[in-house]
């Protein structure tokens, strides 16, 4: 019968083009480039002509897909050594504003309008030209855009502010069930995730998702919307106990009538003091 004809035929396409496009990469689902586009509309094109055409020979549209398959998976490889044939066959970026100037010519060059120029640069929250230092159109078709020094917004490291650095936040609970994998590479058990659970009040199943962050605080998400559960806690209680470690350390100091005790104390309050500096832009984020 025809009709099964072509579901096997459909489904023998599907299976070639899954296994087409997980040997090309993910480039072939990104931003393409031109080559790439011209293939996967061709390797499209070519699955669904050998999954209906009743007349042509399947073998003749399978021969077709692996070369469509070999040809860019050739130049790809080919590509990855050669700078001029990357440029020759992706493409590369055009400058199209330079120390807030526009560059007409270059705009010309890939048929952009100043209208297409401004809806780019909106797409990016940039409204004013004269705000852009650098702005080049990728051989994918995307505007990247670099602000003036003095348009760029405020980061920790301008304002001279020392930062922890962040890790990867592991989900532990997905859909109520828990996650071995992500709770072993946080360094946590299993008692300890049940432990803190336990502290929030909700169990195991009631919870939809589960994060624990690099600082080791859980964050969860209850399938009751209407629930309110306790913040977490854990860099405040630290904070605290540190701060409070570094009163107690100075008041010891205070307090005594040896010199010598006098001086060690304060000396710890001193290191404490420097303890507590460094670990406030951790435990405050």
């Amino acid at each position: 019968m025809d009709w099964m004809q072509v579901v096997f035929k459909s489904l023998g396409a599907v299976a070639m083009l899954f296994l087409i496009t997980r040997i090309l990469g993910k480039k072939q689902i990104s931003q393409l480039t031109f080559f790439e586009y011209i293939t996967g509309i061709t390797l499209g094109e070519v699955a669904g002509f050998i999954s209906t055409d009743m007349e042509a020979h399947y073998i003749n549209g399978v021969a077709a897909l692996i070369v469509w398959f070999l040809v860019p998976y050739s130049l790809e490889l080919l590509t990855l050594k050669s700078k001029r044939l990357r440029e020759w066959f992706e493409g590369k970026g055009t400058v199209m504003i330079k120390e807030g100037k526009v560059l007409e010519d270059n705009l010309k060059k890939e048929r952009y309008t100043a209208d297409e120029l401004l809806e780019q640069l909106r797409t990016k929250s940039v409204f004013n030209v004269a705000d852009v230092e650098f702005a080049i159109l990728e051989a994918s078709g995307e505007l990247n855009v670099l602000l003036k020094k003095d348009n760029q917004p405020l980061t920790a490291k301008h304002l001279g502010i020392q930062v922890a650095p962040e890790r990867e936040s592991q989900a532990v609970i997905i859909d109520g069930n828990l996650m071995d994998e992500p709770l072993a590479t946080a360094g946590l058990s299993r008692e300890w995730l049940f432990t803190e659970l336990e502290k929030i009040g909700v169990t195991l199943e009631n919870v939809f998702i589960g994060q624990v962050d690099s600082y080791g605080q859980l964050y969860i998400d209850v399938y009751n919307d209407m629930l309110q559960l306790p913040q977490p806690s854990v860099k405040q209680l630290l904070m605290a106990t540190l701060k409070k470690c570094e009163a107690d350390l100075a008041l010891f100091g205070l307090s005594t009538k040896n010199e010598d005790a006098k001086r060690m104390y304060e000396g710890c309050a001193e290191q404490m003091g420097r303890v507590v500096e460094t670990m406030t832009p951790i435990l405050k984020r």
